[in-house]
């Protein structure tokens, strides 16, 4: 697709407004694929004008919009709300498509919402900015609106000397078909974990000597990965003890043990856990369809999942997360809604909702499979009863995400019983506090958050080698620790 741009605009937000559309698009300024946009603006005393030209398949549309400025927006937003209408309106002429989020396309739907509501909205007059503004359906509206206000909740006033500490564990027994995270299952590779576990526990060491140097507060530790738990009791006993050696977890808000794929869980290992302070595990089914669960590569089936969820709740860890994914090749909704039903009749203390995301690098786009989807399918249906019923049962939405080429433009949201929220996701997601990580692909992110609704965080990301052969070649950690301490000299004068 061929974007031109007339006018002080970001491309970058105009190729995400394009991707609502035309879901796994591919972006060029020098081939001619049928499909293209033409975006331009025009700024006076009052507003902003856009004007969108869309060409898709040799038929045209153009639309133009106007929004003039008011306290709610600034100059920035009042354009991306221009632009966002004029899009909204030739897209949804060519393709006779609403999409339910409107015109928002970042990672965070609730972002615009948290900042109506700091800056004194009441809740009812922020859903009707969203619906009318941003062109979000009311539901949707009060949706990001209420994770908005539980976020705010948690969050509180952070401390500029709070922070929180990933460790990756970037090894699965499988891997599966959507995913693209940086794990790695092969034999000779899962054969490099004991050389990696000692590398690790170094940058461990070094992580938590740095952050007692700079007087930080460790705020939660979290155990990702790939799935940790693939770890043997004694490799999994040695990561935690180096936790717990440098750290005293009992003042931990929580400490969180990725435990994915139910096959790799066992009393042993969960035993291990509890002794060590661990609070919260995450065992994930994604779906309680066994047909599924093959399609897309999980080497486990539901009986794995129920042995491995009763363990984790006999074990004594206090809060257990369960993850589902709407849409999944080979579901539906009857499938679907009854694993959300059985799921909720276990009482687990969150439920995370996720949407089926065609990631670049996953072996679905490897076999060449049209699973981009622009409605998505069964999946609205889906995502719409999972928040009903949890709701319903109690469950109250506390966190929310969104990624790129996600079917029908759909959301993941976090559910959480009361009190039992999952505090590093929120940390990380709305750029609360600084996020030190140790291990391959993890991705330290250094973060100065804004004492008021007119200042902007400032962030800086530091990125640890991806592939654990790289991992462990590398001696890299010094100059991890200068930027991290030039960074904190310069925002916090320490």
């Amino acid at each position: 697709m061929k974007v031109t741009l007339n006018g002080e605009l970001n491309k970058y937000y105009v190729q995400m407004l394009c991707m609502i559309f035309f879901p796994g698009v591919k972006f060029s300024d020098s081939e001619d694929d049928g499909l293209s946009v033409t975006v331009g603006i025009e700024k006076s005393e009052t507003g902003v004008t856009a004007k969108v030209h869309l060409v898709f398949d040799e038929k045209v549309a153009d639309a133009e919009a106007t929004e003039e400025y008011s306290p709610e927006a600034t100059e920035e937003r009042t354009l991306k709300i221009a632009v966002g209408a004029a899009m909204l309106a030739a897209g949804g002429e060519l393709l006779g498509y609403r999409p339910s989020w409107g015109m928002l396309t970042g990672v965070r739907p609730s972002k615009v919402a948290m900042e109506l509501l700091q800056s004194g909205y009441s809740k009812t007059r922020v859903k009707k900015i969203l619906n009318q503004k941003y062109s979000v359906i009311p539901k949707k509206a009060s949706l990001a609106t209420d994770v908005a206000l539980a976020e705010s909740s948690i969050i509180g006033t952070p401390s500029p000397l709070d922070c929180s500490v990933y460790i990756s564990v970037p090894f699965c027994p499988s891997r599966c078909a959507y995913c693209s995270f940086v794990s790695y299952t092969s034999k000779r590779l899962i054969s490099l974990i004991p050389d990696y576990l000692v590398k690790l526990g170094d940058e461990i060491d070094s992580i938590f000597a740095q952050i007692k140097r700079l007087g930080l507060n460790v705020k939660t530790v979290y155990i990702g990965g790939g799935t940790p738990t693939i770890l043997e009791p004694d490799q999994l006993r040695f990561l935690l003890s180096k936790i717990n050696s440098n750290c005293d977890v009992s003042t931990l808000e929580e400490f969180t043990l990725e435990s994915g794929r139910p096959d790799t869980v066992t009393e042993e290992k969960m035993a291990i856990a509890v002794a060590h302070g661990v609070t919260r595990v995450c065992i994930n089914p994604q779906t309680l369809s066994d047909d599924v669960l093959r399609g897309i590569g999980r080497n486990h089936s539901s009986s794995d999942f129920f042995r491995a969820y009763d363990i984790a709740s006999r074990s004594g860890i206090k809060y257990i997360n369960t993850d589902l994914i709407a849409g999944l090749p080979g579901d539906n909704f009857k499938s679907f809604s009854a694993t959300v039903d059985k799921i909720i009749s276990m009482r687990p203390d969150n439920i995370t909702v996720h949407t089926f995301c065609v990631k670049k690098a996953s072996d679905f786009l490897r076999r060449n499979c049209n699973v981009y989807s622009l409605r998505g399918g069964d999946a609205g249906k889906c995502v719409d009863y999972s928040q009903i019923r949890t709701v319903a049962a109690g469950y109250k939405p506390y966190y929310m995400y969104r990624q790129k080429n996600t079917v029908g433009n759909l959301e993941n949201v976090g559910f959480a019983l009361e009190g039992a929220e999952g505090r590093y996701n929120i940390y990380m997601m709305e750029e609360v506090h600084s996020i030190f990580a140790a291990g391959a692909g993890a991705v330290t992110k250094l973060v100065r958050y804004p004492e008021s609704s007119e200042e902007k965080s400032v962030i800086k990301r530091i990125f640890n080698k991806k592939y654990p052969y790289e991992y462990l070649e590398d001696g890299g950690r010094r100059e991890i620790e200068r930027e991290t301490d030039e960074f904190y000299r310069e925002q916090f004068s320490l």
